[in-house]
């Protein structure tokens, strides 16, 4: 038996939906996972996704799919977690190749689902900003949602439409999907979630980080992302929902527009029209700023110094988690130096690991932190740099 999983918007949701494909079926036949490789900036220093023409050693699957095995290169200077994805999970990745529009990706789920002939299609998506309408303020990268949205509107079979962890991407709050969301399909637990632990040491997806660190019981206030939005971990994180596809369409003013797109840029014009912004102009911006970034080594001494401040603003804010993303955009470093930075981080602090997020510091712990470095970082008053009690023998 096959079963098709779209990943709406690529990156996490591809973790996701693995996540998810081995919650419901276990060992019982066989998930492709139809994927952008579209890691925004995060892995990849290029804007915008990753095409076939990107990539050597891609496997052929129909005339106008690939396949994205372990042995998969991205082109320099270019990189894709895809291949990795493949190495550590036993799933198949599908590549959304999305440079011919709305309808080239229609064209291509359509050969899919000729070729697997799967019992079941499912598109899903981590948060819930499918459902957006397009003019909300919060709404930060619509497009490759409303894509894959198109798409499966126009092929000639059955989809479900499937929101993970309503509300973790930042989107769109929660409470306004609520009225959207259709029947329960599943709540993650801490057993699903040991099916990706691996990925989620390296994966730099936030709101997949969110939704499995909620699954294994995490709750609290988690700030993400360059701006520091601040996205609440409730008991509805760890569920699924299904919901209504027509209806996400009707409601989706994006999607409906590009339908027929034969081009990226195309739909990328309409992005523009229709939502007043494109996430990938965002990305080229971004890009330029981060190119001109020296990237100087880091030094353990003043980053640990400096986590103190960070982390007695956040707790001021309210905030009790963050993710790596977050402080490494915060410390200005660039993506490349994402895991550097948290295995710093953890190898100093590991009791502060919630496994994908950081737990900041309580007002105790940073008060013992602070006496750790009054004198320049160094070891003072029998605790270390976050504040462990040297004297104490820990686990």
């Amino acid at each position: 038996m096959t079963r098709l999983i779209v990943a709406a918007g690529g990156g996490g949701d591809a973790v996701a939906a693995a996540m998810l494909d081995a919650a419901l079926y276990g060992d019982d036949g066989r998930a492709v996972i139809f994927t952008y490789a579209w890691d925004r900036l995060l892995v990849d220093p290029l804007p915008g996704p990753r095409g076939a023409a990107d990539f050597t050693g891609l496997a052929s699957f129909t005339p106008a799919v690939w396949s994205v095995p372990a042995t998969a290169r991205p082109l320099a200077p270019a990189a894709s977690t895809l291949p990795r994805l493949a190495a550590e999970l036993p799933h198949t990745f599908a590549l959304i190749d999305p440079y011919h529009g709305a309808e080239g990706i229609t064209r291509q789920l359509e050969e899919l689902i000729r070729h697997l002939e799967p019992e079941s299609i499912d598109l899903l998506d981590v948060g819930g900003d499918i459902l957006a309408r397009g003019d909300e303020p919060t709404l930060k990268s619509p497009l490759a949602d409303a894509l894959t949205l198109a798409a499966c509107c126009q092929v000639n079979a059955p989809v479900r439409l499937l929101i993970a962890g309503p509300g973790l991407d930042g989107e769109l709050p929660a409470a306004d999907l609520h009225h959207l969301l259709g029947p329960l399909v599943h709540t993650f637990t801490p057993g699903d979630v040991e099916t990706i632990s691996s990925v989620l040491e390296w994966h730099p997806s936030e709101a997949t980080g969110m939704l499995a660190a909620t699954a294994r019981g995490v709750r609290g206030t988690c700030e993400v992302r360059d701006a520091g939005l601040a996205v609440p971990l409730t008991d509805e994180g760890p569920t699924v929902h299904e919901a209504d596809l027509d209806e996400a369409l009707a409601r989706n003013a994006l999607a409906r527009s590009i339908l027929t797109t034969s081009t990226l840029d195309e739909a990328e014009a309409y992005s523009r029209k229709v939502t007043g912004s494109s996430e990938i102009d965002y990305e080229r911006a971004k890009s330029a700023r981060l190119k001109d970034q020296p990237s100087a080594p880091l030094n353990p001494e003043v980053i640990l110094s400096w986590l103190i401040q960070f982390e007695a603003e956040a707790r001021s804010r309210g905030v009790t988690h963050t993710t790596f993303r977050r402080i490494a955009e915060a410390l200005g470093l660039g993506g490349n130096q994402r895991q550097e930075l948290g295995q710093l981080l953890i190898d100093n602090c590991p009791e502060q690991y919630d496994v994908p997020l950081w737990r900041i510091a309580t007002e105790f712990e940073q008060a013992r932190a602070r006496a750790a470095t009054t004198q320049g970082g160094h070891q003072v008053g029998g605790t270390d740099e976050c504040g462990v009690d040297l004297a104490t023998p820990t686990e």
